[in-house]
């Protein structure tokens, strides 16, 4: 009984020993918790995600499949591009689209329609073959589908999808996508074949520096000689081989990912791509203009390959002198010698 009675006695010391401490821990805790938050305040001492970045140029995790790119998880870059995909191109898109129309619709109410000042003269000149005129319709047809398909991407979610809703917008945006993807070959086709069709044509010359000084026959009366390409043709005939040829291959570089490439080329690619879109998209709006509302008897060229003779003497002087030169040419070629009569 004794020895029992001992053993009640450091079992119950025991306890409030332990309560004891327990009671000394609880107690330090909050002095403890309270100078470690102290010595490191978030909001001014702590590592924000800016300063990560800008020490670390990605962050990287381990991965055991063989794409190493997997591995990363953020980079400096990718935001950088959100950020120019989401907010930059849609600024610059929409300030050349809209300020395009705006100065075509300005200039249409100051200079109204381009007439033919010598009216119909009821001849006319072919101006453009059949096959020439095949190659600027594939290559412009499919300009358009792509431009339209393009600008989905950059203003679709925040025009279209609240006017047609999130399931037409997602059926429309998919079928834009494949057309984008397949038309950008028969577009490359077309950039190709208008280089070896026109582009001894549309070389520079000293002439191209008096349409300019004369305003080219848009801006003013007069109406300066030009070759079968003005100098205003000329320069949009090499924007769009050039300009044309880079969306083509940064579009390919999008199209066929991580063939000799990395991420950030990836990324700069889809920038070139974008940006240079936007721009030619504007470019061409003023084409159209011309080529349609803006002049009298400028589709035709296109449009059946034959334009009236005073319209092609008053835009195309030098051109009408030269076919009219090769005509008398060929005329005299055909008639036969004159018959010597037998004795």
């Amino acid at each position: 009984m004794t020895r029992t009675g001992h053993d009640r006695r450091w079992s119950a010391r025991g306890i409030a020993a332990a309560l004891t401490m327990l009671l000394a821990l609880l107690l330090a805790l909050p002095a403890a918790t309270g100078s470690a938050f102290a010595q490191v305040n978030p909001t001014t001492e702590a590592v924000r995600e800016e300063q990560l970045m800008q020490a670390l140029d990605r962050v990287t995790g381990r991965v055991s499949i063989p794409d190493r790119k997997a591995a990363t998880l953020i980079q400096v870059e990718g935001q950088e591009w959100r950020a120019y995909h989401e907010r930059t191109l849609a600024w610059i898109g929409g300030i050349a689209i809209l300020g395009m129309l705006a100065v075509l619709a300005g200039f249409f109410l100051v200079r109204g329609r381009i007439r033919t000042e010598a009216g119909p003269s009821g001849r006319t000149i072919v101006r453009f073959r059949w096959f020439e005129r095949f190659v600027h319709w594939l290559t412009a047809s499919c300009f358009v589908i792509l431009a339209l398909s393009g600008l989905n991407v950059a203003f679709g979610k925040s025009l279209l999808l609240p006017l047609i809703g999130p399931e037409a917008f997602s059926t429309f945006s998919m079928a834009a996508k494949y057309a984008h993807n397949y038309l950008s070959f028969p577009f490359t086709l077309g950039l190709v074949l208008m280089f070896f069709i026109w582009a001894l044509r549309n070389i520079p010359s000293r002439v191209d520096v008096t349409w300019f000084a004369q305003g080219g026959g848009i801006v003013g009366k007069a109406h300066p000689p030009a070759g079968k390409f003005n100098a205003g043709q000329k320069m949009l005939f090499w924007l769009v081989i050039l300009v044309g040829a880079a969306i083509a291959v940064s579009g390919y570089i999008l199209l066929f990912p991580f063939y000799g490439t990395t991420i950030a080329g990836m990324q700069t690619a889809q920038v070139v791509h974008g940006l240079l879109g936007v721009l030619l998209t504007a470019v061409i709006l003023g084409h159209i203009y011309i080529g349609t509302l803006g002049m009298e008897g400028a589709f035709d060229a296109m449009g059946n390959g034959e334009v009236d003779l005073n319209w092609a003497r008053q835009h195309h002087s030098l051109w009408v002198a030269e076919e009219e030169r090769k005509a008398t040419v060929e005329g005299k070629r055909s008639v036969p010698p004159t018959a010597v009569p037998a004795e």
